[in-house]
Formats: structure tokens, C-alpha cells, sequence
């Protein structure tokens, strides 16, 4: 197997071996993305297809400075991200400041129920918790990416993880119930 340099440079030469390598390397990590942007499974795997052609397409954008990988997660981002943008589905009649609480979970909670409590989420909650949450994007970036105010990502990462605590909440206290039993 070649270098990833040589397989970027490849790429940048549109060798479709090597395109199809790169692919191979990292669809399932940028598929795992996707789905946290995205609605349903099958869009999931819409945007990693449009993802993966804007990156072939720009590659030639990337100067080896920093991480590959972190320039294409920043692109499939973009890609599920675009989709919203469109759909114009983030503003809130009202964007009163909610108090942004921590979520107490205790350590037994599986992380398939949280992640499933995640996805279950409006996407305006979700789209705005992973980028803040799981992926570091401060609240000015998402204003920015999902052409809302700071107010608004703010205010929906509030409800965010007021609707998580609620979830998490109920799980402990079905759990403890059943444990007291």
C-alpha cells in the first residue's frame, strides 16, 4: 500500500484507483459522520457519495498542512450540513436563553441508549449538540455553518440537553425502580 501523500497526490491527479483507495480507507468513519448529520440511514449514505465528490473534486485544495483527515470530516460536515441550510429548519420563534445545564449520567447507561437519545432528537437539537458537543465547533462556527444566530445555537443547545437530561432521567429512573423491585 502506498503512502497517504502518494495516494493524495494520486488523487490530485485523478488516478480513480487511487480515488477508490481512498475511499475504501475512509468511508466507514466518514459514514459514521454523516450519520450524526443526517436524518435517516439512506441520507446518511447520500452525503457520504456528495462528500466524497467535493473532496475529489478539491483535493487539489489541500496542502498537506494539518490533518487530512480533519479536512475531509470538515467537508462531510458541510455536505449533511447543506441539506438543512436549505431546508432552512433551524429558527426558533423564540430565542429566550434557556440555562445550559450539564447532563448527570451515571456510568451503567449504555452508550447505544444515549446515542439512540441523540438521534432521536429534532435535527435543529441534534445537528446544533454534535457540532458543540462531539465535534468542538464553538457557537459562533455554528451560527456561521448553519446561518443562524449565536442566540439560536445557544438557545437550541439548551433544549438539546434539556430533552437528553429528560431521556437520561427517565432511563435511571426505570432502572432504579426495576433494580428496588
Amino acid at each position: 500500500m502506498v503512502g497517504l501523500k502518494t495516494l493524495i497526490q494520486q488523487c490530485k491527479n485523478q488516478d480513480r484507483t487511487a480515488q477508490e483507495q481512498l475511499y475504501r480507507i475512509y468511508s466507514a468513519k466518514l459514514f459514521g459522520l454523516c450519520l450524526k448529520y443526517s436524518d435517516s440511514y439512506q441520507q446518511a449514505e447520500d452525503n457520504l457519495q456528495d462528500g466524497f465528490i467535493t473532496i475529489f473534486n478539491k483535493i487539489g485544495q489541500f496542502n498537506n498542512e494539518g490533518s487530512f483527515e480533519g479536512w475531509m470530516k470538515r467537508i462531510m460536515i458541510n455536505t449533511s450540513l447543506q441539506k438543512h441550510r436549505e431546508q432552512k429548519v433551524y429558527g426558533l420563534s423564540n430565542e429566550d436563553m434557556l440555562e445550559d445545564e450539564e447532563i448527570e449520567v451515571e456510568e451503567d447507561i449504555p452508550a447505544k441508549f444515549l446515542l439512540s437519545c441523540i438521534q432521536e432528537l429534532p435535527q435543529r437539537y441534534r445537528q446544533v449538540f454534535n457540532l458543540y458537543v462531539m465535534d468542538g465547533y464553538s457557537h459562533k462556527e455554528i451560527a456561521a455553518l448553519l446561518k443562524i444566530s449565536e442566540g439560536t445555537s445557544k438557545s437550541n443547545l439548551a433544549r438539546a440537553r434539556q430533552a437528553l437530561k429528560e431521556k437520561v432521567e427517565k432511563y435511571q429512573n426505570i432502572n432504579n425502580s426495576a433494580q428496588s423491585s
